[in-house]
């Protein structure tokens, strides 16, 4: 397993105001707490943390954190971002203890989709319900993922959250608290075509300008009688030329 190592400092000045001085210096605040000792408002590079996020093991690894001169391991357990620009605004470390089980979420990697039986023979798509699951294990059986098997997978069959396959140790934190073991995690099913509301909207709305006409029964039925005056009047037409033509 990948290692990742943090180094913080500790922080006197707590606050609103005192976070966004630390945040315009590039820093970012954060908290250490967990395994019954006294919370921690710590300081970290805000580039090196970004640097870490970008790996998705980071989210679900045991962490080192360097503090001082003492070394800890910690997990990540919340992260406040900026709502539209790339910056960390906060960050929460929890300590670990190796007798104490962790409850962490873990993210779902779907295997062998390319040889699912119901997308190459059935001709269904792949719907992911889920991408992460909430475990509980010690530290030493966290995984960085749990992976899915979509190779034996046919058409209309979906894989349940009692489905899933976890590692020795590890175990569904919703399902050990009475949980619902079939909720559905992925499936694979024929696609639908659904008509958009918004096409019929437009095509009415283009009927409205007039650029498209609008044919209503109404018209059908004013065609059908006109069309039947003309044919009448011809006949007429015709009989009475026929008739101007013997008596001439």
């Amino acid at each position: 397993m990948k290692e990742f190592e943090l180094t913080a400092e500790p922080r006197e000045d707590v606050g609103k105001g005192a976070s966004r001085r630390l945040r315009r210096t590039g820093k970012v605040p954060g908290i250490l707490y967990g395994v019954d000792k006294e919370a921690v408002s710590i300081t970290l590079d805000h580039d090196d943390v970004t640097h870490h996020l970008e790996q998705e093991a980071f989210y679900s690894h045991i962490l080192t954190l360097k503090l001082g001169k003492e070394k800890q391991k910690v997990v990540l357990k919340d992260l406040q971002r900026h709502p539209f620009k790339p910056r960390i605004l906060h960050i929460d470390l929890q300590r670990v203890s190796e007798t104490e089980k962790l409850t962490m979420r873990i993210p779902l990697h779907f295997i062998n989709e390319g040889k699912c039986i119901g997308v190459k023979t059935g001709g269904g798509v792949i719907s992911h319900i889920m991408t992460e699951i909430e475990v509980s294990c010690l530290p030493k059986d966290l995984p960085e993922y749990i992976e899915v098997d979509m190779a034996e997978v046919v058409l209309n069959q979906t894989i349940h959250l009692g489905d899933l396959k976890l590692p020795q140790g590890v175990e569904s934190y919703v399902l050990v608290h009475g949980g619902d073991p079939f909720q559905s995690v992925v499936s694979v099913h024929i696609p639908k075509i659904v008509v958009e509301e918004e096409e019929v909207v437009a095509a009415e709305g283009l009927v409205e300008e007039g650029v498209v006409p609008a044919v209503t029964e109404e018209a059908v039925e004013e065609g059908e009688e006109s069309s039947d005056k003309d044919k009448t009047s011809g006949k007429d037409k015709s009989s009475g030329k026929d008739k101007s033509d013997k008596d001439k």
